[in-house]
């Protein structure tokens, strides 16, 4: 069966909340947050019995997501949030925004830091790295007007049947739901049956 899409980048954390704050400044929208703890849910990062606490963020588009986890237990036993650009497996998010000197301006007053400086590409596209919340690495970039009418750097187009290109975007993901306060008022119930009767047939 061909793939389907990639799902969501995640991203571990240390304070949640002001991650999410940082990346609702950013632009995308949380989808919901829950709690996923026991010996099932370590049974699938090999970390054993766990506690975690995890928001989901979602692109104004609908077709990403970003998951960010605060690990409750077991305790964090690796950092490379200050890790240099060109280290080994170390994560970089690249989002592409209207205007990046206003977004720029914006994510400063959440703490964002340019790492060097904005550059211009040819005549494609203004791109830049910052350091978002507790050093993670986050780019962006903002497509010029004579690119984007080329059509160069689009929306990824669809590399399975044509069938495919008419579905919606991304359902929003089950026992995530989110009340008037932004927490999830519903039981992550869903979303852990799935994911335990995954665990049980890979046993």
């Amino acid at each position: 069966m061909a793939l389907r899409r990639m799902d969501n980048v995640g991203i571990v954390v240390e304070d949640l909340g002001g991650s999410i704050d940082f990346f609702r400044e950013l632009g995308l929208e949380l989808e919901g947050r829950t709690t996923i703890e026991g010996e099932w849910a370590g049974r699938v990062t090999g970390l054993g019995d766990q506690h975690v606490e995890i928001a989901m963020m979602r692109t104004p588009d609908g077709h990403s997501r970003l998951e960010l986890s605060r690990f409750l237990s077991p305790p964090v036993i690796a950092d490379h949030r200050n890790a240099p650009v060109n280290a080994l497996g170390y994560l970089r998010v690249m989002f592409a925004v209207d205007d990046i000197d206003e977004t720029l301006e914006r994510l400063r007053t959440r703490g964002a830091q340019l790492v060097g400086e904005v550059v211009q590409y040819r005549d494609a596209y203004r791109l830049c790295y910052v350091r978002g919340p507790e050093g993670l690495l986050i780019g962006l970039a903002q497509m010029s007007a004579s690119a984007s009418e080329a059509g160069l750097f689009g929306p990824a187009r669809p590399l399975t049947s044509p069938s495919t290109a008419s579905r919606p975007a991304l359902p929003p993901a089950q026992g995530l739901e989110i009340g008037a306060t932004g927490r999830s008022n519903l039981s992550a119930t869903p979303l852990l049956a799935r994911l335990s009767r995954i665990c049980c047939r890979t046993q």
